[in-house]
């Protein structure tokens, strides 16, 4: 399994980046292929003061070759392409192989 993580910082326009997200985002991430799973939350918080992040993405694919085929094929270039319409504060995106317990 393969990990993709985008963390988001706080945007000038928390309200417009919520409404843009779920409205416009999320439905390209849906048509994403070789996506296997994916969840989001707007609820990020720190164990103490305030939290870097706004906004998290998670999104599993088979491996990385699979999550490399994902982004650049159509829907993973328009979903670039997006980013730049909501996410004001910025974007961090972060990949990784998932070691499982029973690895």
């Amino acid at each position: 399994m393969h990990k993709l993580l985008v963390l988001y910082p706080k945007p000038v326009d928390p309200d417009h980046f919520r409404d843009y997200y779920v409205t416009n985002h999320l439905p390209l991430v849906m048509n994403w292929p070789g996506l296997l799973a994916w969840r989001y939350s707007f609820d990020v918080a720190a164990t103490k003061g305030e939290p870097p992040y706004f906004a998290v993405f998670e999104g599993d694919f088979a491996d990385a070759a699979a999550m490399a085929a994902a982004q650049a094929s159509p829907q993973g270039q328009r979903l670039a392409a997006d980013v730049a319409n909501y996410a004001t504060g910025g974007v961090v995106i972060i990949d990784y192989a998932v070691q499982d317990s029973t690895d």
